[in-house]
């Protein structure tokens, strides 16, 4: 191999492990040492050792003055912070949301569809005192959310054929695992233009979600209310049903969708 391709193979794996490490360090909520990343990424603790000391010269990765823990950083912060502010999603959904919280009293969500799941990018806390709801950043299955069945009912039917056809993990005992039973779901969903998910995302709560298109005419997320399923019931009260409908209309609008909504 020339030596100027042996240099630049050794360049993109050195940036591979930077962003490996990046991403171990944000996914471990209250920090992570140097063995247990390099026993996670299978390489050295000196080379970790080295990537995570030009990380925090850098601000994107912090570490304790009495800890061998390392924590992200302010930098790598602001870059997702201005990432998530920069969306169309959120801009479109964050007024909307207020007011459907207002309107109904639980927390509203909007969520963001991506290849492996409906991502929460948006979140408003509902009136209860007890909080309830998901994290923003919170990945959501297509077959056991609410949010991801919508969209799921909405897709393309290779998309569907894909959710179908892929693994259906059991969140809950009332996870729809059944390929045949969450077809006939996605067929009603279809028809109606809602979903709920009581019991299958986490015990004790449902979801009821409508979904959020493009100009295209393209789903490309959700809108969705949170709460205890003695809050929100199978069925929903139809001022929930409307409520949410209503919000992912408004949002589609606002996402350039001019067409019928929900579209049949």
């Amino acid at each position: 191999m020339p030596q100027d391709e042996g240099k630049s193979a050794e360049g993109l794996q050195s940036v591979i492990l930077t962003m490996q490490i990046l991403e171990a360090v944000a996914q471990t909520g209250k920090g992570v040492g140097v063995t247990s990343l390099a026993k996670t990424l299978g390489t050295s603790k000196s080379r970790i050792h080295r990537h995570l000391q030009t990380l925090v010269q850098q601000g994107y990765v912090f570490q304790h003055e009495d800890s061998e823990r390392y924590e992200i950083g302010h930098r790598l912060i602001a870059l997702g912070q201005q990432v998530f502010d920069h969306s169309g999603m959120i801009r479109a959904s964050h007024d909307v949301l207020l007011e459907l919280r207002d309107r109904l009293g639980h927390s509203a969500v909007a969520s963001q569809w991506t290849p492996d799941g409906m991502l929460v990018v948006t979140t408003v806390s509902g009136r209860s005192p007890i909080e309830i709801g998901v994290r923003v950043g919170s990945l959501l299955p297509f077959h056991g959310s609410a949010q991801g069945k919508v969209a799921c009912a909405f897709g393309t039917p290779a998309f569907q054929k894909r959710v179908l056809s892929g693994t259906l993990t059991s969140l809950t005992p009332a996870t729809i695992t059944d390929q045949s039973a969450l077809r006939a779901e996605l067929d009603a969903i279809r028809q109606r233009g809602w979903a709920v998910a009581p019991n299958q995302a986490a015990v004790g709560l449902n979801t009821l979600a409508s979904p959020i298109f493009d100009g295209a005419g393209i789903v490309c997320g959700a809108t969705a209310i949170v709460d205890l399923v003695q809050a929100i019931g199978e069925p929903p009260s139809a001022e929930q049903i409307a409520g949410v409908l209503d919000a992912a209309r408004r949002i589609s609008t606002l996402m350039g969708y001019s067409g019928r909504f929900p579209p049949c």
